[in-house]
């Protein structure tokens, strides 16, 4: 069973974003709500109050069997009002007439109860509730708030007015009124509050996805920029070489040949420079690329501990750090649901050690076979350094990057 719920688990929550979980939940919410109010403020009052005889029973249980087809009715319509309200759908037109015509039913059936005394005053306005929540919920996401405010406003005056002339009673007509006024409000915080949080988590996303675009356009146009300048100016050169070494050649001048020979030099420069542009060339800071993984763990909200002082590390070895803490980062953000994360570099005799831990795992501890982790151990084997990666406990990660510092002088602890 455990197995089963953890699989369940992996498959319908952790492989979710956090926008997808809060609209599950949101949703489960939802549904919950719309089934709660008629097996707690119908079902119990029809148990316990309704009289033994004939009429007030087969009236009774009509009502229950109604409430419930509105229960079900608004669970159908419940996913294409909130897909409306987001804006991902138009609801279809006839979308809310079941529910509308089951909850007039509802509300003749309970006025029939009423009128026959078949049960006390205070369960028919418990009924009265159970009817209109249904029916409210799913209604409140379709129309703005103001109408739906207003709608119901009108809707109480009438039907307490309606309810009051078969049961002349002043307390009873604003009680009667009092139970609609709370079930549409009920109804309307109940739907505009989730729905607002979750439309408001699901604009984070795709700024989040915007601002993950135009960083990898960024990128883009910092590496055409690098290119251009590797290369413009070497294949200038390249051209004017080659074509003064053809002049040279058609007069039979024995410079041509050395004209040739710079063109194979400059060629073979700029094929070591690109490649140093294709494996990106500009050293990442590891003091910048920690104050960085710190603000943009906890924008995200990962309570992030920064231990480590880069200062007296040589260049190349705070290059292959900075990129560890930066592939760190990126894949703390990625895979799991974090709530922390620790970062320490400690600086020993011969070595240095940078460990970065975070709780929340899910997955793979490689991440699902990508290829970060990989690139990582190949620009920590270009100073002679390992990467190892495990899991901690029952959800945790850690990644230990080790350096040696062998032959450099003035490194302390």
């Amino acid at each position: 069973m455990v197995g089963r719920i953890r699989r369940w688990q992996q498959r319908h929550w952790a492989e979710r974003s956090k926008a997808e979980r809060v609209e599950l939940q949101s949703m489960v919410t939802w549904h919950a709500t719309v089934w709660t109010f008629p097996l707690t403020w119908l079902l119990l009052p029809l148990l316990s109050g309704v009289e033994r005889r004939p009429v007030p029973m087969a009236l009774g249980w009509l009502l229950a069997v109604v409430d419930l087809l509105q229960c079900v009715a608004a669970h159908r319509v419940l996913r294409p009002a909130v897909d409306h309200y987001l804006g991902r759908t138009e609801l279809p037109p006839r979308a809310m007439r079941a529910p509308a015509i089951l909850l007039g039913l509802a509300l003749a059936l309970t006025m029939a109860l009423a009128a026959v005394g078949g049960t006390d005053p205070l369960g028919i306005r418990f009924m009265i509730g159970a009817v209109l929540v249904p029916f409210g919920l799913p209604y409140a996401f379709t129309v703005p708030v103001k109408v739906f405010l207003r709608r119901s406003a009108a809707f109480a005056a009438l039907f307490t007015a309606a309810f009051a002339i078969g049961s002349p009673s002043g307390l009873g007509a604003l009680a009667t009124g009092a139970v609609i006024v709370f079930s549409a409000v009920f109804s309307v915080m109940a739907a505009r509050c989730g729905a607002w949080t979750l439309s408001v988590v699901w604009e984070a996303e795709r700024a989040r996805e915007i601002e993950a675009r135009l960083a990898v356009a960024e990128e883009r146009l910092r590496f055409g920029r690098d290119l251009h300048d590797v290369l413009g100016r070497n294949l200038s050169v390249i051209s004017l070489k080659s074509e003064l070494a053809v002049q040279l050649a058609r007069r039979g001048r024995p410079e041509a040949v050395e004209q040739m020979i710079e063109v194979q030099r400059i060629a073979q420069d700029s094929q070591r420079e690109v490649r140093e542009v294709v494996r990106g060339y500009r050293e990442a800071d590891l003091g910048v690329e920690l104050a960085g993984a710190q603000g943009v763990l906890a924008a995200a909200g990962i309570d992030c501990e920064v231990r480590a002082e880069a200062v007296g590390l040589p260049a190349e070895v705070q290059s292959a750090l900075g990129w560890v803490v930066r592939e760190a980062t990126t894949n703390v953000l990625r895979h799991g649901d974090a709530g922390r994360c620790t970062v320490a570099l400690q600086v020993l005799e011969g070595h240095v050690v940078l460990t970065v831990e975070n709780d929340g795992a899910s997955g793979t501890p490689n991440g699902g076979g990508g290829s970060g982790l990989a690139g990582l151990r190949e620009r920590l084997a270009v100073v002679d350094g390992t990467l190892e990666t495990g899991t901690v406990g029952e959800d945790g990660f850690r990644l230990v990057a080790e350096v040696p510092l062998t032959g450099v002088s003035g490194v302390t602890r």
